[in-house]
């Protein structure tokens, strides 16, 4: 095999989906968040071509990287070890067919889509991603969701007066709350975060929602000041004690990532124009170890710890 030989195989497995890599290795999709998954060498979050484990907290970019991880072997039994197991026509049609099934059902890949390998080879990876479907509005359940989110949650009837009346929170038929992830200008719909407002706490996403493509956020527009939070409701708790207690980032705008993100696509463009960006993840392990990978890829980034387990305990406990 000459260099440029090994290259071009490089490349073209470098690019197979990560999902499909994890799939392959026996790995399962946690239930509670579509990024991560359970594999053997322990819990693996998976960001577009990125991964990150946060047992080892080890992370790198592109299949043959992840194989590595997982088998730990070389890069050459790697390659290898990618060749045999996504290699025959029967792993192509099974395994790698299911996996991008299962992809397309996530966020990561409702942005980038799942790279293409070989289009005649691959027709599972040309698949639309699974289109957004916000629940239906309900106003019969909104005094509901208000009630949970000012009483139970400690939250502004001031700060979500307008987010309400913008539809950027709304009540669904079930009661939940819902809290719209927007992108572009005009902003469009991406995604939203559903809240459980019952005696059971529970949390999802909207089915078809694009973590990678926007976001939830409160502030104000046009600061250059930006606190990521792991949750709608953290970042409107946030935003709320910067308000309150007139400290240095008052002007700022808070963001919730939808959960522990190492990295976003959106993050670098914000980078770009010089925003200030702190990481306000909760202060307990993965949040912690999250944000250690975001402000090793990213020195500008600051650490900006909440001041107990999360923003929204730091305001109730303040009451």
């Amino acid at each position: 095999m000459t260099r440029d030989d090994f290259r071009r195989r490089a490349d073209t497995l470098r690019s197979i989906p990560l999902e499909v890599v994890l799939t392959a290795w026996g790995a399962v999709r946690d239930p509670r968040d579509p990024a991560r998954w359970r594999t053997e060498r322990g819990p693996i979050s998976v960001t577009g071509t990125k991964f990150f484990n946060w047992d080892t907290h080890q992370g790198g970019g592109g299949a043959i990287d992840l194989a590595m991880h997982l088998s730990g072997c070389d890069a050459r039994a790697a390659m290898d070890g990618l060749a045999r197991q996504l290699g025959s026509g029967a792993l192509e049609e099974g395994v790698w067919s299911a996996a991008c099934t299962a992809a397309s059902n996530g966020a990561n890949n409702a942005t980038h889509g799942c790279p293409s390998i070989e289009a005649a080879r691959l027709p599972a990876l040309r698949r639309n991603p699974k289109p957004l479907r916000l629940p239906p509005r309900s106003l019969r359940h909104l005094a509901r969701v208000q009630r949970y989110l000012t009483k139970r949650r400690g939250l502004s009837a001031d700060l979500l007066a307008p987010l309400i009346e913008a539809g950027t929170i709304y009540a669904d038929g079930r009661g939940n709350a819902v809290f719209v992830m927007v992108a572009g200008k005009p902003p469009r719909a991406v995604g939203a975060e559903l809240r459980g407002t019952g005696p059971r706490s529970w949390r999802g996403l909207a089915p078809g929602t694009c973590k990678d493509a926007g976001y939830f956020w409160i502030g104000v527009a046009g600061s250059q000041r930006v606190i990521l939070c792991e949750s709608a409701i953290d970042a409107i708790s946030c935003y709320q004690l910067q308000t309150r207690d007139h400290g240095q980032l008052r002007d700022c705008i808070c963001i919730s990532t939808a959960g522990v993100r190492p990295d976003a696509s959106w993050l670098v463009p914000l980078l770009s124009r010089r925003y200030g960006i702190y990481c306000g993840y909760d202060t307990d392990a993965p949040g912690e170890a999250a944000a250690i990978q975001l402000t090793l890829r990213h020195p500008s980034i600051k650490r900006l710890r909440p001041p107990a387990h999360d923003w929204n305990d730091a305001l109730t406990s303040a009451r």
